[in-house]
């Protein structure tokens, strides 16, 4: 475990060292990708409604708490500033709410206990609250009329809804949560471990009608960065409720996702497509690293060694050959893919959310016990 210890304190210095810069050149961004090596914002979409905006400050938080250096807080704050703007485009909010408020707003109230950001926290998790349908027992992903559409990327939404339950003693929010995390157990979850992406459900019974590829290679496939939400999901549905299946749920994903990194050492963007071209998913594996880590601390001791060597392999896999540590490149994690049939523009690319997840890891196997989500 020295070695391991040398390697974890030798990545952080160098994400520090990254990243210290970096804050103050983006401190007016909420940045996605990045062009000539330098962060920027996403070009469409959605404008400041788009999903990954919460990832920037989440991740200067994670600084901040790792390093008690002020410039992380400051960046972190502005950013958070910045997503106001969102609430005012009622029409481009959906389910991602969670992803964009819970570890922005969200911790800054954890931290500090201001106001203004548990303000912007609720009203992110009544937003998501709101989308739930009470008959079919499901949160819909996305707005228009695509009323029965359920996604497994919403098993990350689901914890600023434990944590308004928690935070307002209102148990609607976590019973909400809880409803929409059994469902996909049902509804998503295949026996072997994989999952799908999409499924859209009856919106009365909440029963299966069609489920679609997604982001995968096609109906059946099995979509990393997919595999990483459910993993991770189902493990802080576990933290936040102690209900078993969750526990169970999120180490039957692992599994799978733990035989299909063995060959490459990090995820392909499918699991199940074909060999060639060889196309990664980075962002997959440091979300599911943080995933496996959470699942190593909620184990029995004796099967702790599993999912966190498979952690730490994945990790070290990542850093090898997928982080830039020049100071020419803003981002660190490289080689992330947005969808399996994205454009070429959109593959192998550096995505905030992976230089997030990527230091969230390391920061949990610093020690620092705050949980983001």
């Amino acid at each position: 475990m020295n070695e391991n210890k040398t390697w974890i304190d030798e990545i952080w210095e160098k994400i520090d060292k990254k990243l210290k810069p970096v804050s103050q050149s983006s401190f007016d961004k909420l940045p996605y990708t990045t062009e000539n090596g330098k962060y920027v914002e996403k070009k469409s979409g959605d404008g400041v409604c788009w999903w990954t905006n919460g990832f920037w400050p989440g991740l200067m938080w994670l600084m901040y708490v790792g390093t008690k250096d002020e410039q992380y807080r400051k960046t972190a704050e502005h950013a958070e500033e910045l997503l106001d703007e969102a609430f005012e485009d009622y029409d481009h909010l959906n389910h991602d709410v969670g992803f964009m408020w819970h570890i922005s707003a969200g911790v800054n109230y954890r931290l500090f206990g201001g106001h203004k950001s548990k303000v912007r926290a609720m009203h992110a998790a009544d937003i998501l609250a709101a989308r739930f349908n009470s008959s079919g027992k499901f949160i819909r992903a996305w707005n228009g009329d695509l009323f029965g559409r359920v996604i497994i990327d919403c098993m990350m939404n689901i914890p600023l809804l434990y944590w308004a339950s928690h935070e307002t003693g209102d148990p609607r929010y976590k019973y909400v949560a809880m409803s929409h995390a059994d469902t996909t157990l049902k509804t998503h979850l295949r026996a072997d471990g994989s999952v799908h992406h999409i499924v859209d459900l009856d919106i009365v019974t909440g029963e299966p009608v069609e489920a679609f590829g997604g982001q995968g290679y096609e109906l059946g496939s099995a979509w990393s960065r997919g595999q990483s939400w459910a993993l991770y999901g189902y493990i802080l549905s576990y933290i936040h409720t102690q209900k078993q299946v969750y526990l169970d749920a999120a180490k039957r994903v692992a599994h799978y996702f733990i035989a299909n990194t063995a060959e490459y050492g990090v995820p392909l963007c499918d699991f199940r497509a074909p060999q060639e071209p060889v196309i990664y998913d980075t962002t997959a594996g440091a979300c599911a690293a943080c995933g496996l880590i959470e699942i190593a601390k909620n184990v029995p001791e004796h099967e702790q060694h599993l999912y966190m060597k498979a952690a730490l392999r994945i990790l070290k896999a990542l850093e090898k050959d997928f982080c830039d540590w020049s100071d020419k490149e803003d981002s660190i994690l490289q080689k992330g893919t947005e969808a399996y049939h994205s454009p070429d523009s959109s593959k192998h690319i550096p995505i905030i959310y992976g230089d997030y997840f990527f230091t969230e890891a390391i920061y949990k196997l610093k020690g620092f016990d705050m949980l983001f989500w």
